[in-house]
């Protein structure tokens, strides 16, 4: 690791370590930024605040706007960073699919630029977000050894991300991370974009007693993990980095699927409202079952917990009846 920042407190040095957040106003990166804080790290953010929202976050960050794709204002954002966390990304399959060249420039070339700036800086360790998306249409559960077959734009750049972070490490000495998330959840997930997580627009939706429309019959798979565990693999990654440096890649996942039509019957079980349910066309790239395996990540990291869905419902359903409380202030 890096020398971390030091101050002067009442005549004692205090140690302080900053970590650089791209994304870091986003829904998975301000759970991060509030974790680290109550580490007692020091947090920067850089965001373009295109998706991400200054109410995320915590007044005790430093925040950079800039673009993650502008090499000199990466590099600012780095310089005296003990390791970067980069999630800033297009994280919509469908965007992608609607801006391929636009998404490629931020998820692809961004990331290059994170690892570029990293190696500029003498090494800083870097731990990304890939995606489950680079498995494809796996049968069965997904391990990170399986063969990447991504079906989507979005998929082929978090493909290429990890490989660029393979080469990073070889070519440049920048060791690294990738998690590969499968579907994540959880508060501060926007319900009103169509490029939002599946539970919080279905969650919107129903408690708002409105018609779910369904990408085809709902018989889809998915494994749903929720935020809070997402951000306990990304603080371990960044402290398995500093003992032993290397390129790993692994699932943030649950090993446990459920079927999109399921997943809504469950919602309205929480909400205590019956979900009425269409069906609608299949979306194309569509994958039909996407579950992972979590023991590489287990036996790596020694993390046990994980978040049922059931109190991964609750919190986020919690939170969304708060903010309908606020707006009605």
């Amino acid at each position: 690791m890096r020398a971390p920042l030091c101050l002067a407190h009442h005549g004692t040095e205090v140690r302080l370590t900053t970590y650089l957040v791209t994304g870091g106003a986003g829904f998975i990166g301000s759970h991060l930024a509030d974790a680290l804080l109550a580490e007692g790290h020091h947090v920067r953010v850089l965001d373009d605040f295109s998706t991400g929202r200054t109410e995320n976050l915590d007044p005790r960050c430093e925040v950079m706007r800039g673009d993650v794709c502008d090499p000199a204002a990466v590099r600012r954002a780095m310089v005296g960073a003990s390791g970067c966390f980069h999630l800033a990304a297009v994280a919509s399959v469908v965007r992608a699919n609607e801006d391929w060249l636009g998404t490629h420039r931020v998820n692809l070339g961004g990331t290059i630029t994170v690892y570029d700036a990293a190696r500029a800086l003498g090494g800083v360790p870097v731990v990304y977000a890939s995606s489950a998306a680079v498995y494809g249409n796996v049968s069965g559960v997904a391990r990170e050894d399986a063969t990447p077959a991504p079906r989507t734009a979005y998929g082929a750049d978090k493909l290429g991300s990890e490989q660029h972070a393979g080469v990073g490490l070889l070519v440049h000495g920048v060791a690294s991370v990738g998690f590969r998330f499968f579907n994540v959840y959880g508060p501060r997930q926007d319900p009103s974009s169509p490029y939002s997580g599946v539970i919080s627009i279905f969650a919107r939706a129903i408690g708002a007693g409105e018609p779910i429309t369904l990408h085809g019959d709902g018989s889809q798979t998915r494994d749903f993990v929720f935020v809070a565990d997402v951000v306990q693999h990304l603080v371990a990654g960044m402290q398995h980095l500093a003992d032993r440096p290397g390129a790993y890649l692994l699932n943030v996942c649950t090993g446990r699927e459920t079927s999109i039509r399921e997943l809504a019957e469950a919602i309205g079980v929480a909400t205590r409202r019956k979900p009425v349910i269409k069906d609608g066309p299949a979306r194309a790239g569509d994958i039909a079952q996407s579950v992972g395996s979590p023991r590489l990540a287990t036996i790596t990291l020694g993390l046990h917990e994980r978040t049922s869905l059931a109190d991964g419902l609750a919190t986020l359903l919690a939170s969304l009846s708060g903010q309908r409380s606020l707006e009605r202030v």
